[in-house]
């Protein structure tokens, strides 16, 4: 894998999966989420801690960045974005459903809901880092 390819991918990953992040769920389905909470108080923060933001982020950008180089390295734009869209929709199915069925942090709706957006969250995320990752060599 090269490595080049793959510190540029995760970074323009994480600032497009972070400035995305922000449009999808603390402005366009704010007022949705904010409906749709389980019994759980005291659970968003005021303000987000930007460190944390941070490392999920690259995390997230990594995993996709990882996944599209490892299947051979170069993929088109509307490749990586059925890749980021496959990977988003599946990790957080998985999250939003296992904290549905252990605690009170949403509702069913909201856990539906949160990872068909992630098709469109990932998906955009994804074709930002195979528009990068394809440029970039060693």
């Amino acid at each position: 894998m090269d490595a080049k390819r793959f510190v540029t991918g995760t970074v323009v990953g994480a600032i497009v999966l972070y400035a995305g992040g922000y449009l999808i769920w603390d402005v366009a389905f704010a007022s949705f989420f904010a409906a749709n909470r389980g019994s759980a108080t005291g659970v968003p923060r005021e303000s987000q801690i930007i460190w944390a933001m941070a490392v999920g982020n690259l995390a997230y950008g990594a995993l996709v960045t990882w996944i599209m180089l490892g299947r051979g390295g170069t993929t088109s734009v509307g490749g990586g974005a059925a890749l980021g869209a496959i990977t988003g929709l599946l990790m957080w199915l998985a999250v939003d459903f296992i904290l549905y069925g252990a605690t009170n942090l949403s509702n069913l709706t909201g856990a539906i809901a949160d990872p068909l957006l992630e098709i469109v969250h990932g998906g955009v995320g994804g074709a930002a880092i195979a528009a990068v990752a394809g440029k970039a060599s060693s």
